[in-house]
């Protein structure tokens, strides 16, 4: 399964990008493995992830939220907020398996 995620920095900015595993992303991130930019930004938390049907779908949805406004990636953060917690609820069921 492809996703595009957006993760909310420490100074409250955005960071949007595509993975396979969205669990490993974030440790990924949140390790100082991930994107240049959050490095320096610690800790990042996943506000919002959609699921792509192939890799190519996930890259043209990450640089179509990349080019929305803030006010408007906000808007979608908040409308995902529901899906972003079911995911996150099987995450943790996950983890106590």
């Amino acid at each position: 399964m492809y996703y595009v995620y957006i993760l909310q920095c420490r100074d409250k900015t955005y960071y949007t990008g595509s993975t396979t595993d969205l669990a490993r992303r974030l440790r990924q991130h949140n390790g100082g493995d991930g994107a240049k930019y959050t490095r320096s930004r610690r800790p990042v938390r996943l506000v919002y992830a959609e699921t792509a049907p192939d890799w190519s779908a996930a890259l043209r949805r990450e640089a179509e939220i990349k080019r929305l406004t803030r006010a408007k990636k906000s808007a979608l953060i908040e409308a995902g907020q529901d899906k972003l917690s079911v995911w996150m609820a099987g995450e943790e069921e996950d983890k106590t398996c």
